[in-house]
């Protein structure tokens, strides 16, 4: 029987292998700062240079590392979720592998944890090195969210946090398969707190969110958290019908009043013809982000397919899938 870590850290990799030895000189200094035994669960998210052997020989070398290694790329979040799928420590933490996420932190929200809180997460003062676009984008997405959201997920905050093995159980039993993890753990609810740090560039590498990555969670924090954009369709609809019949009182003004009017003829038809179709348009558009995730959902797939486990015993061998949220559970 595998005795059970105090500590798990969960960090996502793809084609990470310019950062990986850095990664884990500096978690491994973590590792043995802890006032308990720690497990590092590295997730291999369909990698295409060698991130997927460095993690085998950070395996062999030190027995606290496990891996996970997907079929195919399966994206962050999911990578995040098949991490919390296998933990078994009491106290697990998330952090990138860019080493925007510093490790050191990780000792102080430790000791948060100690005090009581169930969910520590690490909130953003500034970003270093970081292109104006970047810093206003993510601005402005991070506090509409906040306004037009649900529930109340805190300003500047991404995945790093450590999280009560509680609150890790409660998000395994989540069916969703759109996941947006800390959309998700703020909806949870238990005793959260914020610490805060400056975050670093990247170590080494390509940057993995690209503006489009970046785009599609953003839509995806925004649908899943909140109902407003479908709102916003039908106020938008309601504006175009009060347009509609001002229109239509100024027509019949016009025809018996002002025969000679300078706001008729084909433009005007065109401009209003226009500005309808924009509308339904994007009305079906928000529909279809809804639609479209209540499509993903019904078809059950399971959230990822493994290729390959190491670390967590019994030979790391898989039970047959379980219907439980359509994964595969480790062997204890």
């Amino acid at each position: 029987m595998t005795m059970q870590p105090t500590y798990s850290f969960i960090v996502p990799v793809f084609n990470e292998e310019a950062t990986l030895p850095e990664l884990y000189r500096r978690l491994s200094t973590v590792m043995d700062s802890m006032d308990g035994s720690v497990e590092l669960i590295l997730v291999d998210d369909g990698s295409r240079d060698r991130s997927l052997q460095l993690m085998r020989d950070l395996h062999e070398r030190d027995r606290r590392v496990c891996y996970l290694s997907f079929a195919r790329n399966f994206g962050h979040q999911i990578a995040v979720t098949a991490g919390l799928n296998f933990v078994r420590g009491q106290a697990i933490v998330v952090l990138d592998a860019d080493l925007q996420d510093p490790p050191e932190l990780i000792p102080p929200m430790a000791a948060k944890w100690r005090q009581g809180y169930e969910v520590v997460y690490a909130q953003r003062l500034q970003r270093r090195r970081e292109g104006w676009f970047k810093r206003f984008t993510a601005y402005v997405f991070y506090r509409l969210l906040h306004q037009l959201a649900d529930v109340d997920i805190p300003t500047d905050t991404g995945d790093f946090c450590l999280m009560d093995r509680r609150v890790v159980d409660a998000l395994n039993a989540m069916p969703e398969r759109n996941r947006y993890i800390r959309g998700l753990r703020s909806w949870l609810g238990f005793r959260q707190t914020a610490i805060s740090f400056e975050r670093d560039p990247r170590f080494a590498g390509e940057v993995k969110y690209t503006f489009r990555k970046s785009l599609a969670l953003a839509i995806d924090g925004l649908v899943s958290f909140s109902r407003v954009p479908l709102r916003i369709s039908t106020y938008l609809g309601l504006f175009s019908a009060a347009i509609a019949i001002l229109m239509a009182i100024l027509i019949v003004y016009w025809r018996f009043f002002s025969p000679v009017s300078p706001l008729t003829g084909f433009a005007t038809i065109a401009v209003a013809i226009f500005f309808l179709g924009a509308v339904q348009l994007f009305s079906i558009g928000i529909l279809g982000e809804y639609i479209g995730r209540i499509y993903e959902e019904v078809k059950n797939r399971p959230l990822y397919t493994l290729g390959e486990v190491a670390g967590f015993g019994s030979g790391d061998a898989l039970r047959s899938p379980r219907s439980m949220n359509g994964l595969k559970e480790p062997v204890s």
